[in-house]
């Protein structure tokens, strides 16, 4: 199984948004996906059609009350699992304070839990507290969406540091696998530039003892899209609420390039664009 942490301590990154719609996509080629909503806005669950009201078991309870994580797990499309946050989520960083070993709680239950997924994406909150760290040492890596703009490019040298001292004291296995751009414009000099500039920080970091050291951009763009910004509205994925738009077309090539990248055992076919729509992505 592959646990993929998205991580930026920055919102409005798209986040969430990679985090709902690439687990649909490789729902999508038959793996069995779980997503672990730690966000406690709930903007995951509230994506795939579940309602964050509290009076069902969340995460909060695996968290603070030792809950085993199958008691909370909701099945939200074929092949798709998600552990819902809620409100009360936003209590644990201070109700997990005093506990020793908080930083590895999430960890242990992932040990304690007998079902098996080929993928588990957690989405976090935009912070680097106690929940973020729990998604962190229990990683083995990490996506981080960026917005192809420079003060994203300041934001992503504290979050990679981050990253360093995790797996320095917590998690000797996380690795940033890559960097995931969201809302990118071909068409301005400007996305072009700090993909670029990107690119030529995370070669630099080649053969260095840093969790870094193999990231790469991917190749796979998600371009801008008024789709993607509605359908979390709707309580759907992309791929169900509008399967051919340009926003389907990135996510879904982004999990053909994720599993082509490290793949879990045999493969079913990867998601197919639709011929019509199938347009290659600007880079």
């Amino acid at each position: 199984m592959r646990r993929i942490a998205i991580l930026n301590q920055k919102g409005g990154v798209g986040k969430t948004t990679t985090t709902v719609n690439l687990s649909a996509a490789l729902a999508a080629t038959g793996r069995r996906v779980c997503v672990l909503d730690l966000d406690p806005q709930a903007h995951a669950t509230t994506h795939l059609g579940l309602e964050p009201d509290g009076t069902l078991p969340s995460i909060y309870d695996v968290l603070v009350s030792n809950k085993p994580l199958a008691s909370v797990r909701r099945e939200a499309d074929q092949n798709l699992w998600v552990c819902p946050a809620d409100i009360n989520l936003a209590a644990a960083e201070v109700e997990l304070a005093g506990v020793v070993g908080r930083e590895v709680i999430l960890r242990e239950s992932l040990a304690q839990d007998a079902t098996d997924f080929d993928f588990m994406l957690m989405d976090c909150g935009p912070s680097l507290g106690v929940l973020t760290l729990n998604a962190l040492a229990a990683a083995d890596e990490v996506f981080i969406p960026l917005q192809p703009h420079f003060l994203a490019l300041h934001g992503l040298s504290k979050l990679l540091e981050t990253t360093a001292l995790v797996s320095r004291r917590i998690n000797p296995k996380l690795q940033v696998t890559g960097v995931v751009v969201c809302l990118f414009d071909a068409q301005t000099k400007l996305a072009q530039e700090v993909v670029n500039d990107l690119r030529a920080f995370l070669d630099k970091s080649h053969n260095q003892p840093v969790p870094w050291a193999d990231a790469r951009v991917f190749d796979t763009k998600i371009r801008r899209n008024v789709k993607l910004a509605e359908c979390p509205s709707h309580g759907k994925s992309i791929f169900r609420y509008a399967p051919t738009c340009p926003g389907a077309i990135d996510y879904a090539a982004l999990a053909n390039e994720v599993i082509g990248a490290v793949d879990v055992g045999p493969a079913p076919a990867p998601i197919a664009v639709p011929a019509e729509t199938a347009v290659p992505v600007a880079v």
